[in-house]
């Protein structure tokens, strides 16, 4: 098996790549919240990275879920079954992780757009990492609305819809870090772009939502960017905006 691909942040808060999707881990003492969990195929990986930081399974307090695409609640099931480890996500989308509906891209829409670089590579890697492995959580919960969560890191949840409908921020005020799920990324295997973006359109559910949320996530002032792919970011958040948008067009 390979070993996880780890950024240390700062003190008890580390960004780790898996098969091309990033989680995060927050510290506090003994305890851990996992942010997101890759693929299905990531299992092994989001529990190395793990005993990496000096924590156990049980050691998770709580899965914080960007949204709920394949390759970032790949293990969240699996560590509420197995660990009893509480899984929370926006109100909506807690029924996306149940798999009540979909909102994901679609194999018509990569047929469509296959002839982009990039795109079937990433497919291909993709379907290797269980990308079309149904792993919907079974009680997902929602958390409370307002304020930060009582979880380690204390984050305080943005909710920033567009990617999908209940795609969730997590901002940690005090540490100016931002976790930007799929809202802000730096980059994508089918990107040729480096730093502050949107992903392709294919991916969102809703592309006008998503660029209105940019503003949602540069009012939180953060200057430290963790993406659900791609790597850290460092500076304010809203030049990170205002250079997402100027990709855009």
């Amino acid at each position: 098996m390979r070993t996880p691909e780890m950024f240390q942040v700062e003190t008890g808060v580390h960004l780790v790549t898996g098969s091309n999707t990033n989680w995060v881990i927050v510290q506090d003492g003994d305890a851990v919240t996992l942010v997101d969990t890759g693929y299905p195929g990531d299992r092994e990986l989001v529990l190395a990275s793990l005993r990496a930081v000096g924590a156990e399974p049980s050691a998770v307090t709580a899965v914080l879920v960007t949204h709920a695409h394949s390759d970032h609640i790949g293990s969240a099931e699996y560590l509420r079954t197995e660990y009893e480890v509480p899984v929370l996500a926006h109100r909506e989308e807690v029924p996306h992780a149940r798999r009540d509906f979909l909102q994901q891209v679609s194999v018509g829409q990569i047929a469509a757009n296959g002839w982009r670089p990039g795109v079937l590579p990433w497919a291909v890697h993709a379907l290797r990492s269980g990308g079309k492995k149904e792993t919907p959580v079974a009680e997902p919960r929602e958390f409370p609305s307002g304020g930060p969560l009582d979880v380690p890191g204390r984050p305080v949840p943005v909710h920033t819809p567009g990617h999908t409908d209940g795609h969730c921020a997590y901002h940690l005020p005090d540490r100016g870090i931002l976790v930007t799920g799929d809202a802000l990324v730096s980059g994508h295997p089918t990107s040729g772009r480096r730093g502050p973006q949107l992903l392709p359109r294919m991916f969102h559910h809703d592309r006008g939502r998503a660029l209105d949320s940019l503003s949602t996530l540069a009012a939180t002032g953060a200057e430290v960017l963790l993406p659900g792919h791609g790597p850290v970011h460092r500076g304010p958040v809203g030049a990170a905006v205002e250079h997402a948008r100027e990709q855009v067009g």
